[in-house]
């Protein structure tokens, strides 16, 4: 139980932050500084997705769109 407990929360803490991460990543206006940052969110998605903390299809959908917010900035 102590060691569920210790998962949860830092489960918990890579959740909130990767989507603190993709709230900045969205709210940024400048193209350049947004490429540099969407390889860093990916890469959190991508590992809560293998951690199995979020679908894989549910990461995919998340970076598709990503990308396609930053590549039409």
């Amino acid at each position: 139980m102590r060691q569920i407990a210790k998962r949860r929360i830092a489960n918990r803490y890579y959740k909130k932050s990767t989507r603190t991460a993709i709230k900045k990543l969205r709210s940024m206006t400048d193209k350049t500084e947004a490429q540099s940052f969407l390889p860093k969110v990916i890469s959190m998605v991508d590992r809560l997705a293998k951690r199995n903390l979020w679908h894989n299809n549910k990461a995919a959908n998340l970076k598709s769109k990503l990308m396609g917010h930053v590549g039409h900035m």
